[in-house]
C-alpha cells in the first residue's frame, strides 16, 4: 500500500513540476527549480511520517533530477548567474547541474577559503568558494568515463595514451587556471567515488590501515602521484583489478579520473585533497530534507548534530537526562576547558560524546559504556565527522564510568599522545557532569567555577526547591579524576 502510495505520489509531483519547454526562458526555468522544491517537500510532508520521508525524499528528488535536469541544460549557466544576483530563491542545485559547496556538509571546513573538484563519469566540477557563498564554479567535459572512452577506449593503458590524455586534460583546464589565478584557497576538497577510491588505493599501496569512513582522509599529491603509477603500469583492466586496495568495478575508468585530479592539482599548485564523502546526490538530498523538516543548512554542525540526535533517538531510552549532562558539560569545559589544555574544536566532541555515552544501554546495562563505544565506531548514521573524530567521540563515551582511560586498553593505546590527553581531559568534566544530574531530573540548571588555582570550587545553582544534597554527593564521588587532571583540590556545594 505505501508503494502504492509513493507511486501516485511520484506521478502527482512530475505533473506539479514539468519543466517548461527550454524557448519560455530562464525566468520560468527558475520557477520552476522553486516549484520542485515547494511540490515534493509539502507532498511528502503532507503523506508520509518522517521515517519514511528521507527514503522517499531520495527516490523522487533522483527521478526528478535524472529525468529532467537535460531537458533544462540550454539554460544551465543562465540560470547559475541570475541565482547568484537574486539570493534568497528556493534552489535545487543538481537539477541544473551545478555543484554548490553542499558537498561540505561532511567536513568541519565551513569558514574556509577553499576549492571543491568533483569529478563524475561525464564532467568535473570546480567550485572556489567559502561557507554558502560560491566565488566562481566551472563544468568541464572531463570525467572518468569520458577520458576512458577517448584514451583508454580497450583497456589498455599504455604510456603514449596516458601521456596523450594529460595534455588533453591540461588544454582544456589552461583556461580556468587563468581565471582563479587571484582566488585564494586553505584547503582542497575532493568529494566522488573516483577521489575516495584514489584515497583507499593510496593507503593501501603505503601500507596504512584503512579507516571506518575515509571522510576528511587526506590524499597528497605524491601518494595520487604513486597510485597512478600503479594504475598506469597495470596495463590492462585485468590487471587493474588485482592491485592492492583498488574498487574492482572502477578498475576500468579509474585512471582516466585520477589523471584529471593529477591536472587539476598541478594547476592549482595543490599538494593535499581532503576527501569528502558527500557529493551532489547527497547534497540534493540533505538540502531537500532540511526544506521539508524546516531550518537550513548554513553550518556544518546542523548535519553533524542531526545525525548525532538520530542515533539517540534509536538507542537511549532517557534522552532528556543526555542532553542535560551534554549541556552540564559544555558549561564545565567553558570554565575549566583552556586549563586542562582543550581547544575550540574539541568541545563539539565533548558534546556528541556526553550525548552518545548511554546508546550501549539498548544492548545492556552491564559494561553499557563498553556498548555505547561499539555502537558509535560502527553505526552508519554518524554523518559529518572524520573517522578520528569518530573514534574520540567512541572513547569519550567508553570511559565515562568505570575504569579510567589506560594503555591496556588496545583502543586508547592506538591514540597519539595529544589525543590521549585531549580523552583524559573530556571524559572527566563528563564524568562531574554525570553527577550532577544523579536524579535524572533537571535538577541543576547551572554551575559556577571558581578557579583559584590549588583549589577549585563547583558551585551546584538548582531550580528554585530542588534538593541537591544527592547531586552534589554524585558529583563528589566522580571528581577524583577531575582534581588528579587540574593537580587542584575540589570543592563541590550547592548554592542556596
Amino acid at each position: 500500500a505505501e508503494a502504492r502510495r509513493e507511486a501516485a505520489l511520484r506521478g502527482e509531483l512530475w505533473g506539479a513540476v514539468a519543466p517548461p519547454p527550454c524557448a519560455e526562458g530562464v525566468a520560468a526555468v527558475v520557477a520552476w527549480i522553486n516549484d520542485v522544491n515547494v511540490a515534493v517537500g509539502q507532498a511528502i510532508d503532507r503523506d508520509f511520517p518522517d521515517t519514511a520521508k528521507l527514503r522517499l525524499m531520495q527516490g523522487t528528488i533522483k527521478a526528478l533530477v535524472r529525468g529532467k535536469a537535460k531537458e533544462n541544460a540550454p539554460h544551465r549557466e543562465q540560470v547559475l548567474r541570475l541565482r547568484e544576483r537574486e539570493r534568497g530563491l528556493p534552489y535545487l542545485p543538481a537539477v541544473l547541474g551545478d555543484s554548490p559547496l553542499d558537498d561540505l556538509q561532511a567536513l568541519p571546513l565551513w569558514s574556509s577559503d577553499m576549492v571543491l573538484l568533483d569529478v563524475g563519469g561525464g564532467s568535473t566540477e570546480v567550485v572556489f568558494g567559502k561557507g554558502s557563498d560560491i566565488a566562481y564554479s566551472r563544468s568541464f567535459k572531463l570525467g572518468s568515463l569520458r577520458m576512458t572512452r577517448s584514451f583508454f577506449p580497450d583497456g589498455i593503458a599504455s604510456a603514449r595514451a596516458v601521456t596523450k590524455c594529460r595534455k588533453s586534460v591540461h588544454g582544456h583546464l589552461a583556461p580556468m587556471m587563468h581565471e582563479v589565478a587571484a582566488l585564494p584557497f586553505d584547503v582542497a576538497v575532493a568529494s566522488s567515488g573516483t577521489a575516495e577510491a584514489l584515497a583507499v588505493m593510496a593507503l593501501s599501496l603505503s601500507g596504512s590501515p584503512l579507516p571506518q569512513t575515509m571522510n576528511g582522509a587526506v590524499l597528497t599529491r605524491s601518494a595520487l602521484g604513486d597510485v597512478i603509477d600503479s594504475l598506469a603500469s597495470a596495463q590492462t583492466t585485468e590487471a587493474r583489478r588485482e592491485l592492492p586496495g583498488i574498487d574492482a568495478t572502477r578498475a576500468d575508468i579509474l585512471l582516466g579520473g585520477a589523471i584529471v585530479i593529477e591536472q587539476i592539482c598541478d594547476g592549482l599548485g595543490i599538494e593535499q585533497l581532503v576527501i569528502s564523502e558527500y557529493a551532489l546526490r547527497e547534497g540534493v538530498l540533505l538540502d531537500g530534507l532540511h526544506r521539508v523538516r524546516g531550518g537550513t543548512l548554513h553550518h556544518l554542525s546542523d548535519l553533524r548534530r542531526a545525525s548525532v540526535n538520530h542515533l539517540i533517538e534509536l538507542c537511549d531510552d532517557d534522552p532528556e537526562h543526555s542532553y542535560k549532562v551534554a549541556s552540564l558539560a559544555l558549561e564545565l569545559f567553558d570554565q575549566l576547558g583552556a586549563r586542562l589544555g582543550l581547544e575550540p574544536a574539541d568541545r563539539e566532541l565533548l558534546e556528541s560524546g556526553a550525548l552518545l555515552a548511554n546508546v550501549g544501554l539498548f544492548i545492556s546495562h552491564s559494561g553499557h559504556h563498553k556498548h555505547s563505544y561499539y555502537v558509535i565506531r560502527s553505526s552508519e548514521h554518524l554523518m559529518g565527522y572524520t573517522d578520528r573524530e569518530i573514534e574520540l567521540i567512541a572513547q569519550v563515551a567508553r570511559y565515562h564510568r568505570k575504569g579510567r582511560p589506560a594503555d591496556k586498553h588496545a583502543e586508547f593505546a592506538a591514540l597519539s599522545a595529544d589525543d590521549k590527553a585531549r580523552v583524559r581531559a573530556m571524559v572527566c568534566l563528563l564524568r562531574v557532569a554525570i553527577g550532577m544530574d544523579r536524579n535524572h531530573d533537571g535538577a541543576v540548571e547551572q554551575v559556577i567555577v571558581t578557579d583559584d588555582g590549588d583549589r577549585v570550587r563547583l558551585e551546584l545553582v538548582g531550580r528554585p526547591g530542588a534538593d541537591l544534597s544527592l547531586e552534589v554527593y554524585a558529583t563528589l564521588e566522580r571528581s577524583n579524576m577531575l582534581a588528579d587532571q587540574l593537580g587542584a583540590a575540589l570543592e563541590i556545594i550547592a548554592l542556596p
